[in-house]
């Protein structure tokens, strides 16, 4: 299922309901309510959605954007954080998030769940992804460095996987009481939680609730891999049954992501998609503002082809 992020174009609007109709013109009947969005763009979507120009297939924490926060920061507020008032604010935004997500018809709200504090005032994953970009990946000084970060975030992350399973428990009852699903988005740095092998972890303690998921984001997926933190396709395979849907963007090495698919980028789209997804799960593009109408339609032409080689029922994780 297409779905489009209104990442891309919402600050070129002041009218949601022109935002919703330029996404249409790009082929797309859905959109996936992004972030970014500030609270005076939400009557033209309510009325785009009412007039049945658009559908809302998700919402992208936090919706609309905190009225007290400059710009876009969906990490404004982290349930992971140290400052107990921090946690709160953080739960009463996501709630009234997911009141707008019932009211726009969606059926999803995109989750960032928190960070592992680990080098304050030091560089991490930013680091590692210099070491990359001057052609230093694997060299000594790479995993010397990797090392060191790997094994402090082991050291630490404990308390705020906590944290962020404590987050999703205190907000189950409002998303089982509006049927919407809680979709525990993939991060791109290794301090985000949850990591690589805390999602599965995490996701199997929820694995009889529906109405918490995994999000896949290709893009941030990708960035790890580029960065020899996780294999892409062994890391799908560990979470198959228990995705909802995912993100489509592309990386340009090492980790410019948000980039149209097929233009260049390294996700393998061609092998991943119909390996791990159904044509039933919101695919949900979030592409930067500076990725061109024109890149999106021939994109999208290529995307539909590969389309018609994804099942439409649960794929077997062992295939490919």
């Amino acid at each position: 299922m297409n779905v489009f992020s209104s990442c891309w174009n919402s600050k070129r609007h002041k009218d949601g309901g022109a935002m919703c109709d330029e996404i249409r013109a790009l082929g797309f009947d859905a959109i996936e309510a992004s972030h970014g969005l500030s609270l005076s763009m939400l009557p033209g979507i309510i009325k785009a959605v009412d007039e049945k120009r658009i559908r809302v297939e998700g919402v992208h924490n936090f919706c609309p954007a905190p009225l007290d926060v400059p710009g876009d920061a969906p990490d404004a507020f982290r349930f992971t954080s140290h400052r107990a008032e921090v946690r709160e604010r953080a739960l009463r935004l996501t709630r009234e998030t997911l009141e707008v997500a019932a009211r726009l018809g969606a059926r999803y709200v995109v989750l960032h769940m928190g960070s592992v504090e680990l080098f304050r005032g030091r560089a991490g994953t930013r680091q590692l992804e210099r070491y990359a970009r001057h052609g230093q990946l694997g060299s000594r000084e790479y995993l010397r460095f990797k090392g060191q970060l790997v094994r402090r975030r082991e050291k630490l992350a404990p308390l705020y996987y906590e944290r962020a399973r404590q987050a999703l428990e205190a907000l189950l009852p409002k998303a089982r009481e509006l049927g919407l699903v809680l979709a525990v988005e993939g991060r791109s740095h290794l301090e985000q939680v949850p990591g690589e092998l805390e999602m599965p972890r995490l996701l199997q303690e929820f694995r009889d609730e529906p109405s918490v998921r995994y999000w896949h984001d290709f893009g941030h997926i990708q960035r790890k891999h580029n960065l020899l933190l996780l294999d892409h396709a062994q890391y799908l395979a560990g979470l198959q049954g228990l995705m909802f849907g995912a993100h489509v963007n592309d990386v340009q090495w090492p980790a410019r992501d948000h980039r149209a698919p097929f233009f260049g980028g390294d996700v393998d789209f061609e092998t991943l998609l119909p390996r791990f997804f159904t044509r039933s799960m919101p695919l949900t593009w979030e592409l930067s503002p500076s990725v061109t109408a024109e890149q999106i339609r021939e994109a999208k032409q290529r995307w539909d082809e590969l389309m018609t080689r994804v099942p439409a029922a649960a794929p077997d994780a062992g295939r490919g």
